[in-house]
Parts: C-alpha cells; structure tokens; sequence
C-alpha cells in the first residue's frame, strides 16, 4: 500500500452524475481501484467484496442515509482497524458535521466539492491508513516475536527442570525415570480428581522435582544399604526442607508449585509424616497426589536399599494406607487409573520422549509464566 494511487475507494452519493464526477476527478490524479454506487442499500454488502482503504460518503441519501450507513459499516469494520469515512454533504451545518464525526465519520467536506480539497482530504485519510497498517503490521512482528521467546524460554524451563530433576536422583536412579514416572503419574492423579489441564501439565512437570533435596544428603547415608539409625534417618529427612530451600524465593509458579511438593509430599494423611507433621486437608494438594505416586514407583522398583515389589503387593500397601499415609480421595483415584490400564498407559508416556517435551506442556508453562 506504499502506492496510494492503488488503494481500493468506495464512493457512495444518490446523485450519478455526483458518483461520475469524483471518479473523473480520483481517475486523473491516478487512482485506479474505484467503486462507484448510486443506492445506499448496496453500500455494505459492495464493502465487504470490495474491501475498501476508504469510503466517500454522501451524507444525505434516500432508503438508508449516510448516518445510517456509518452505524452498518461499523458493525463490520474490526475494532482494531483503521478504515477512514469521508462525509460530505451539502447541508454544510455545525450539527450535521457534528452528527457525522460522532457517529464514526472521519473527515467531513461540504458540497460543492472542490477536487483539490477532495484529493488532499482523500491523501491525507490514507496515508493515516497506510500508517496505522504498518504500525498494526510491526506491532504483529513484534507479537510473533514475543511469542517465539516465551516459547524458547519455555523450552528451556522445561529442559532445566528436567536435568534437575535426574541430578537429584542420579545416585540411585542414573537414567531419571523414577523422576519421569513420578511425574507422569502425578499428572494422571490431577486429571483424575478433575484438575485443569493446566494444572495437570503444570504438575506432571513439577513433581519429578519432589526429591530435589537428596542433593543435599551425604553418600554415607544416602547409599547405605542398610536400615538407617534414626540420627541417620534424620538427616535424611532433611531432603524436603532442603528441596524446599532450593526451590525457594522464585517468582516463577512452576517452581513455586515445585517447592511446595518437596515440603509435603512426605507429609501423612494421619499427621504422621515430616517435616512439619501437618495432617488432612492441611497438606497441599500437590504434596498428597505426589506421596501416592511417589511411594508407588519407590516400591516397584528396585532401590540400592531394597528390591522391587510386584505390583499387586504395592497396590494392597496403597489400599491399606489409604487414610493413614495417604488420602483416601487420592487412593481411590489411583486404584481406579490402575483398574482401567494406567501402568500401561504410564509406561508407554515415560519411554515416549515427545511426551517430555510436549506442546500442552510449553502451553502450561507460558501460560504460568504469564
């Protein structure tokens, strides 16, 4: 639209011979893309085929005037465009220019028309037109560019969450998939109490975080193959408040939801649990989806402490501690994800790789960083 001459401008007046003699006068100054019409009726349905840059409009017309068509025109012109009107008239009155400007009139010219005032008027009005176009046309640049970068930021969220999630199991679990599964099946508990999608992404992407802590455990304790004495094992307790300090003081609501699963997901239905021996309803949400899954994986697989458990001994644990370890809401859950196939299902999303870095994931996380 750099060439204003080739800008597309629809011209409405009741009188013909009006219509003929602003194409002559648009003509010789090298407009090219007219549209003359002589009914009013006509003018919106020509709109939308013509696609006009501009309308020239006679104020006064019989059936449907030229205020009545400034209201029609604006019910399809979109709220974020810029599409001049130019009135003109020969009622040359403040209050007929008043009228037309209030109700959607850009420019307002009385008849007789001069053509120098009409062309300069007519240039004026697009170039504004051309302007807003390419500042609407950069803004969209801009826009696409944002979105670009907060997906790439959100792709290394992501990554980084991921990497720290394996750092902290990597001394008892070097491929990570304790952290996947935790993760996957964290997620597929929250969309089984009927959390947002959102919320399910969010948590599948924060609970492989839970153990972030044990980073902090030493080895001797860590990989001790033997029961822990209870000094021991209260150091090992301290992984959820580390985790928690880790994780702390961050303004981002991933991170903030990670922290809040490694302070609670030792938490117990009964009160029962650690750190803070808070009981029920008291515990996050977060905290009690991640204990049931977290426990589940932990029994089935084997552990430089221990060996894995079949599954069916693991289920009847999960039953048995349903409102004592854990919340019974949350049990029953996860035994029906289990009844309708969710191993499988479980499986087949940890050994898919696509599935870690899934779009609905980026989606979630842009969203929560937003």
């Amino acid at each position: 639209m750099a060439n204003l001459t080739e800008c597309r401008i629809l011209i409405a007046d009741d009188q013909p011979a009006s219509v003929t003699a602003l194409e002559t006068v648009l003509g010789f100054a090298g407009y090219t893309n007219l549209k003359g019409l002589s009914d009013s009726r006509e003018v919106v349905s020509f709109f939308t085929e013509f696609a006009p840059d501009i309308v020239l409009l006679d104020l006064h017309m019989p059936q449907v005037d030229g205020l009545e068509v400034i209201e029609l025109l604006t019910g399809v012109i979109p709220s974020d465009d810029y599409l001049p009107i130019l009135v003109f008239t020969g009622d040359g009155s403040a209050e007929a220019k008043q009228k037309a400007l209030s109700r959607g009139a850009h420019d307002f010219l009385s008849k007789p028309l001069s053509s120098a005032e009409v062309l300069l008027r007519v240039s004026n009005l697009l170039q504004t037109r051309y302007l807003h176009l390419k500042l609407k046309a950069q803004n969209t640049s801009l826009e696409r560019q944002v979105q670009e970068r907060t997906s790439q930021f959100a792709d290394a969220q992501v990554e980084m969450l991921r990497r720290l999630a394996v750092a902290a199991e990597y001394r008892d679990d070097e491929t990570g998939r304790h952290t996947q599964r935790v993760g996957v099946l964290s997620g597929m508990l929250a969309e089984a109490i009927g959390q947002s999608q959102q919320e399910v992404e969010l948590m599948r992407l924060a609970a492989p975080l839970h153990d972030v802590g044990k980073i902090g455990i030493p080895d001797r304790i860590f990989r001790k193959p033997d029961q822990l004495t209870p000094a021991e094992f209260e150091i090992m307790k301290s992984h959820t408040t580390i985790g928690g300090e880790i994780l702390g003081r961050s303004r981002f609501p991933i991170l903030q939801l990670a922290r809040q699963i490694a302070l609670s997901h030792h938490e117990r239905w009964d009160g029962l649990g650690y750190p803070q021996g808070i009981a029920g309803d008291m515990i996050p949400l977060p905290g009690r989806i991640t204990a049931v899954a977290d426990v589940f994986d932990v029994l089935t697989h084997a552990r430089p402490y221990k060996g894995a458990w079949p599954a069916e001994k693991a289920l009847v644990t999960i039953r048995q501690e349903s409102g004592r370890h854990f919340d019974p809401t949350m049990v029953t859950a996860f035994l029906k994800i289990i009844k309708a196939g969710g191993l499988g299902e479980l499986a087949e999303r940890v050994n898919s790789q696509a599935e870690a870095d899934s779009p609905r994931s980026r989606i979630a996380l842009i969203e929560s960083i937003r």
